[in-house]
């Protein structure tokens, strides 16, 4: 300790070098903490955003509308249809389509023009409109699909599938296909959109004559 206080008093720093050196150092330092500041405000910033993308998905998973349709065999010549709505939002619903899966156009197009708010499911008896899709003897896949109104706006759901199987005009197996749905599809600026406008009228017409 003696020799190196011994040489600093041998070999003096000048005062003006110290006062010179000052503001570098200090320039160093304030980059430092700005780096610092800096990392920590972004990850601050990347933390926030993953917090309101998942808060907006939530959201869009509780109000925007979403649908399951289930078919079930509740006897050999009875079967009904169950609507449940997902989401929280209210819905209107509008028309139940039933098809084949080989054919395009829906054997069956069917006024319902029943609210169902969330959470709740809608059940009703398909009667003699399975049949008008398979008739009396028919192996194979058919699907639903369900057209509804949610906030002034006209949506339908994807096409869920069964597979039935009918002989003599009763109900041996109807087993719904596990097949990931797509989600409700908007309906308003599509062209199909026209389309089931005028299906519900002409059949509304139908039924009123």
């Amino acid at each position: 300790m003696h020799m190196q206080m011994q040489w600093f008093s041998q070999h003096p720093l000048p005062f003006n070098l110290v006062v010179a050196y000052i503001p570098l150092l200090a320039t160093v330092v304030t980059t430092i903490l700005s780096l610092v500041l800096a990392r920590a405000t972004l990850r601050y910033a990347e933390s926030s955003d993953k917090s309101l993308a998942l808060a907006r998905d939530e959201f869009e998973r509780q109000w925007s509308p979403e649908l399951h349709v289930k078919l079930e065999k509740v006897a050999s010549r009875k079967t009904t249809i169950m609507v449940t709505n997902l989401a929280r939002i209210s819905v209107l619903l509008q028309m139940v389509q039933l098809r084949q899966i080989s054919l395009a156009v829906p054997s069956l197009r069917s006024i319902v023009n029943e609210p169902l708010v969330g959470g709740s499911t809608w059940t009703d008896e398909l009667g003699k409109h399975l049949f008008d899709c398979t008739g009396d003897e028919y192996e194979g896949q058919i699907a639903a699909s369900v057209t509804f109104f949610a906030s002034g706006r006209m949506y339908r759901t994807d096409w869920f599938r069964f597979h039935v199987q009918v002989r003599r005009g009763e109900i041996l197996r109807l087993d719904p296909v596990n097949i990931a749905a797509q989600r409700v599809r908007k309906l308003d600026d599509d062209e199909e959109a026209q389309e089931m406008v005028k299906d519900v009228v002409e059949i509304a017409k139908a039924a009123g004559a």
